[in-house]
């Protein structure tokens, strides 16, 4: 019987189901599946859901909809143009979604061993089959371990300077708030996973990932409960993405970097 997120036998169950979709959100799936063989044609090996709307806890007008995209070749700057106005199509028809986000990757890198526990656990374990071949089929089980832990998110202090940039450089609040709540929902489940071997479990969810961190850092728990709420509820704050740069996310990449080391490097700097 699975528990906590795992299976039987200690592994990370995967996530989410089509059948699983809300009811609002369905025709907003159906339509991205309709309209993706039309943007990549036989160069589009597989896609996928992810996030709040296959797990059925997507809230309407609230949440956006993400998408995974593996092609059979690495993607160009033509193909990332070509997903911007998918997206931005997709969220202007369908009201119910708060925005449209897509990763595109080959399947190559998906499938590669410097991806094994990081873009492959991500999609045999948090993605869902919207077309395409299932890549999970050639990847292996996972469990929470501190190697999963450490190339999921052991990569959190070299994103900082570039967070500051973002912040800088943020001079509206509708992008203030579109980096609170990206930033919020990346400190969340980096602190999730900073005890996930200690918990020995899995979970997506927002507030459940701040109150299973705070078990462990009760100094830091109210900080990461906040960040769950703003992951859900954003606000185009200056001084929060300040607090994250300054305080929270400095410290979180410093115990992490003890606990289970920094992520390895890849050719790209990804």
């Amino acid at each position: 019987m699975a528990s906590k997120g795992l299976d039987a036998e200690g592994h990370i169950a995967r996530e989410g189901s089509l059948a699983r979709v809300p009811h609002d959100f369905r025709a907003v799936v159906a339509a991205t599946r309709a309209r993706l063989p039309a943007v990549f044609g036989a160069r589009l090996h597989s896609a996928y859901l992810y996030g709040s709307v296959p797990r059925g806890t997507a809230r309407p007008g609230r949440s956006d909809l993400d998408l995974l995209l593996a092609l059979r070749e690495e993607p160009t700057d033509a193909d990332r143009e070509a997903v911007r106005r998918l997206g931005e199509g997709i969220d202007r028809e369908f009201g119910q979604i708060d925005g449209v986000g897509t990763l595109l990757y080959s399947r190559a890198r998906l499938l590669s061993e410097a991806e094994r526990h990081d873009l492959g656990w991500f999609v045999a374990c948090l993605c869902t089959p919207l077309l395409g071949e299932d890549l999970a089929a050639e990847l292996p089980r996972y469990r929470p371990d501190t190697l999963l832990a450490r190339e999921t998110n052991g990569g959190l202090g070299g994103l900082l300077p570039r967070w500051r940039e973002q912040i800088a450089s943020a001079g509206t609040e509708e992008t203030r708030r579109r980096l609170v709540r990206h930033m919020s929902r990346h400190l969340v489940r980096t602190g999730f996973t900073l005890v996930m071997p200690r918990w020995q479990g899995w979970t997506s969810e927002l507030p459940e990932m701040a109150e299973v961190f705070g078990g462990y850092y009760p100094e830091r728990a109210g900080q990461m409960r906040a960040a769950a709420e703003r992951g859900h509820e954003p606000v185009g704050d200056a001084g929060v993405l300040r607090a994250y740069v300054d305080d929270l996310g400095p410290w979180l990449a410093e115990e992490y970097a003890r606990v289970h080391g920094v992520k390895t490097s890849r050719p790209d700097g990804g």
